[in-house]
């Protein structure tokens, strides 16, 4: 089965990282992504820009409506995800607790829903 690991942090924090300590953890990032990889348990995977780069998009009434960032502030921001094969949701668990972000943040694991093309 499919999960997708939402990976969600604080943006604040993060920035304060020393460049070492950035480097270590990028560093543990690239080696969890080449173990799946080898693996064959990952499906994608990647960083978000941060999010003063988003925009959200709604419409209402008819009219669509744009504001620059995140609908709502919250302290941890969603900074990137990946798309992994799992057996399970005890799998997927294994997994989300090796990524580095479950140190400072977390990773929400979502089962990604299959949808059948229409006929």
């Amino acid at each position: 089965m499919e999960y997708m690991l939402l990976l969600y942090g604080d943006e604040k924090q993060a920035a304060t990282l020393d460049p070492a300590e950035k480097g270590r953890v990028f560093g543990e990032f690239a080696q969890v992504t080449q173990e799946l990889a080898k693996s064959g348990k990952l499906k994608g995977t990647s960083p978000l820009q941060p999010t003063a780069n988003a925009t959200t998009v709604r419409v209402r009434d008819g009219k669509r409506l744009t504001t620059d960032g995140p609908f709502a502030e919250t302290k941890e921001q969603l900074g990137g995800y990946y798309v992994v094969e799992a057996a399970d949701l005890d799998e997927a668990i294994a997994i989300a607790a090796r990524i580095p972000t479950v140190r400072y943040g977390c990773v929400e694991i979502r089962p990604v829903m299959k949808m059948h093309p229409p006929r």
